[in-house]
C-alpha cells in the first residue's frame, strides 16, 4: 500500500473542496414516490425497452427501473463530477471491448511491459488491475474440495466411530457429500435429458428445412404442410413445440447444445473429484501470507475471452462508456473501472477473494463490485477482515445476494459480512436482490435470494443487457447483475458527492429507494408471498433519482 504525506496546505484545501458542495445550487426536486398508486403496465415490452429497462422511470415508464435517464436528465446538468475508482472482482473483463476501453483504470505509477513493479506493490505490471487465478479458468466447487480433503478421513466411517474431537468436520465432510451426490445427478439427468431432446430435434428439423426449404420457418409454415405422414405428423408436433422456447429451431437447438456443453462442462470441472486445478498457480491457498501470486492479465487466458463474458457483463453495467453512440449506456459516468480477476468457473477461493478486495482497497477503489457467492467457506474470516478493512478504508462493497431463492436469513452465503450471530464485520457492505421488470406480484426475480435481515435492498437483475466479449452485447440476469447496478448508483453518488463517507452511501442506497407495499412471489413459489418490505433491510428499490436528492441534502 503507497502512502502520501500532504503538506498542510494542501490538506486544508481537500478539505475546504471536500465541502464545496455547498456552494452549488441545492437540488430541488420531488422524489419519486407513493408507487403502489400506479396502474400496472400490461403491454409487454419492447426490444428497445428491455435493453434499457433498467434505467426507466416508474412514474412516468411503468417499469420498475431506478431512473436513471431522469436522474441525468433532470438533476445533473451543470453539475461536475470527480473520478471514482471502480473495483470489479469477477472473472475478468475485456478491456479492448470498444464501450469499456476508455474507462478501464490504467495504474499510472507502473512502467507497462517492464518486468518490475514499479509502484512496490507487490504485483509485477500491474497496468489495470491484477488476475490472482493466473491461467486457471475451471474450478471445483468448494464442496468437492471439501469432499477430497476429508474424505480419506472419513470415508466409510460413522459417526460413532469418529471422536469428538473430529465429530465437526465429519458432520461437514457428510453434508458436503450429499450436496455433491445430489447436484452431480442432476447436472448428469440435466445432460441426458437435453442430449435426448436434441437427438430428435435435430433429425425433424433438417426433414423439414429439407421439405419447406428453408433453415428458419414457423409454427405457421408447419401447419400449412399438406398430407403429412404420420412420423411428419410427430416431427411438426414436436418443432412447433420448441418453437415455443425460441424465435426459431436453429436457435432452439443452439440453447440446447449450450446446456449440453454447460452441464458436461460441470461434469468435467465443478464435480471432478481427481484433478487438483491450483496446482498451475503455485501458491498455498491455505495459507493467507502468501499473497504475490497470479499475473497482470486481466482478461484471463483465453484467446475468446469467453471466460471474462460475466466480468465484462458487470463492468459494462457499472459503466459502459455513456452518449458515445456505441452499444449500451452504464449506470455510471465519472468511473474508471479496476480489473481483478478471482472468480473462476466453479467456486472462488477465499484467500483470492480477501487479497482481491485489499488489493482494490489499497490502489485507491472506492467501490468494489463482488458478484459472486458460495455456501461453503473454510477460511471466512480472511475475507471478513478484508470486508472491515475496506471499511476501515472508506470503501463500500457492494455484494450479490444469490440466485438460488433462498431466504439469506435461514441459509448463510459466502461473502457476507456477518459472522453468525455477532455484529457486522464493517459499516459499508450492502448486499443486492434482483428485480423483474414486472411490477406487481412478479417483482421479485424468481431466482432472487431474500431476507429482511441479510439482504440490504433490490434492483434490476433480469434480462440485462450489457457489454460481453469481443465487442459483443447479451441479455444475462442474476443478482450478478442487480449489484453492478447498485454499484453504480454508489460510483455517481461518490463522484458528484465526494465528501460523503462510504457508510452514508450505503445508508443511501438502502433509504431513499423506491418502496411498495405489494405482496411479492418469493422463490418462484406462487404459495410463498411477502410484502416487499419485508423481505430486505431496507425494504426498497434502489433508485438513482431519489438518492441524488438525498444525497445533496446530506452533503449540506
Amino acid at each position: 500500500m503507497k502512502i502520501f504525506k500532504m503538506p498542510l496546505i494542501a490538506a486544508t484545501a481537500a478539505i475546504l473542496l471536500s465541502s464545496c458542495g455547498s456552494s452549488v445550487a441545492p437540488i430541488i426536486a420531488t422524489p419519486v414516490e407513493n408507487i403502489d398508486t400506479l396502474p400496472l403496465k400490461s403491454a409487454p415490452l419492447t426490444d428497445i425497452q428491455l435493453k434499457s429497462w433498467s434505467s426507466a422511470d416508474l412514474l412516468t415508464d411503468t417499469i420498475p427501473g431506478m431512473s436513471v435517464n431522469k436522474a441525468y436528465t433532470e438533476l445533473l446538468p451543470k453539475r461536475k463530477g470527480e473520478t471514482v475508482i471502480v473495483g470489479v472482482i469477477d472473472s475478468g473483463i475485456d478491456i479492448e471491448h470498444e464501450d469499456l476501453k476508455n474507462i478501464i483504470w490504467v495504474n499510472d505509477d507502473e512502467i507497462p511491459g517492464n518486468g518490475i513493479d514499479d509502484d512496490n506493490n507487490g504485483y509485477v505490471d500491474d497496468i489495470h488491475g491484477w488476475n490472482f487465478l493466473g491461467d486457471i479458468v475451471a474450478e471445483n466447487m468448494e464442496y468437492v474440495r471439501y469432499i477430497k480433503k476429508l474424505g480419506p478421513k472419513f470415508e466409510g466411517k460413522t459417526e460413532a466411530s469418529v471422536s469428538a474431537a473430529d465429530r465437526a468436520d465429519f458432520i461437514l465432510f457428510q453434508k458436503a457429500k450429499a450436496e455433491y451426490e445430489k447436484e452431480y445427478q442432476q447436472a448428469l439427468a440435466n445432460k441426458m435429458q437435453y442430449e435426448q431432446i436434441l437427438s430428435q430435434v435435430a433429425p425433424a428439423h433438417e426433414t423439414m428445412s429439407k421439405k419447406l426449404g428453408k433453415e428458419t420457418y414457423t409454427k405457421e409454415d408447419l401447419a400449412a404442410i399438406q398430407n403429412p405422414s404420420a412420423q411428419e405428423q410427430q416431427q411438426i408436433a414436436m418443432l412447433t413445440q420448441m418453437l415455443g422456447f425460441g424465435e426459431s429451431v436453429p436457435a432452439v437447438m443452439k440453447e440446447l447444445k449450450s446446456g449440453i456443453d454447460y452441464f458436461g462442462g460441470r461434469l468435467d470441472t465443478h464435480f471432478n473429484l481427481e484433478k487438483d486445478f491450483r496446482t498451475v498457480l503455485g501458491d498455498d491457498p491455505n495459507d493467507i501470507n502468501d499473497r504475490v501470486y497470479g499475473n497482470a492479465d486481466v482478461d484471463g487466458p483465453d484467446p475468446k475471452k469467453e471466460d471474462a463474458r460475466h466480468g465484462t457483463h458487470v463492468a459494462g453495467i457499472i459503466a459502459a462508456q455513456r452518449n458515445n453512440g456505441i452499444g449500451m449506456d452504464g449506470i455510471a459516468q465519472n468511473v474508471e473501472i479496476m480489473v481483478v480477476r478471482a472468480v473462476p468457473d466453479g467456486d472462488e477461493y477465499d484467500k483470492d477473494i480477501a487479497l482481491a478486495i485489499r488489493y482494490a482497497v489499497d490502489n485507491g477503489a472506492k467501490v468494489i463490485n463482488t458478484s459472486f457467492g458460495k455456501y461453503y467457506s473454510p477460511h471466512p474470516e480472511w475475507v471478513w477482515d478484508a470486508i472491515k478493512y475496506a471499511s476501515d478504508k472508506d470503501v463500500l462493497i457492494v455484494n450479490a445476494a444469490g440466485n438460488e431463492g433462498y431466504n439469506l436469513d435461514t441459509i448463510q452465503v459466502y461473502p457476507n459480512d456477518q459472522k453468525g450471530v455477532e455484529a457486522e464485520m464493517g459499516e459499508t457492505f450492502i448486499t443486492i436482490g434482483a428485480l423483474n421488470y414486472d411490477y406487481g406480484s412478479e417483482l421479485i426475480a424468481d431466482f432472487s435470494n431474500y431476507g429482511r435481515s441479510n439482504v440490504d435492498a433490490f434492483a434490476p437483475g433480469v434480462k440485462i443487457w450489457s457489454t460481453t466479449p469481443l465487442n459483443t452485447y447479451e441479455f444475462l440476469q442474476g443478482t450478478s447483475m442487480a449489484a453492478p447496478a447498485v454499484a453504480g448508483v454508489a460510483a455517481m453518488i461518490r463522484s458528484y458527492y465526494p465528501n460523503l463517507s462510504a457508510k452514508q452511501v450505503k445508508d443511501i442506497l438502502m433509504n431513499s429507494g423506491l418502496s411498495s407495499k405489494t405482496p411479492v412471489v418469493l422463490g418462484g413459489d406462487p404459495s410463498n408471498t411477502d410484502n416487499f418490505t419485508n423481505i430486505s433491510k431496507g425494504g426498497k428499490m434502489v433508485n438513482l433519482y431519489n438518492a441524488l436528492i438525498m444525497a445533496d441534502k446530506m452533503s449540506r
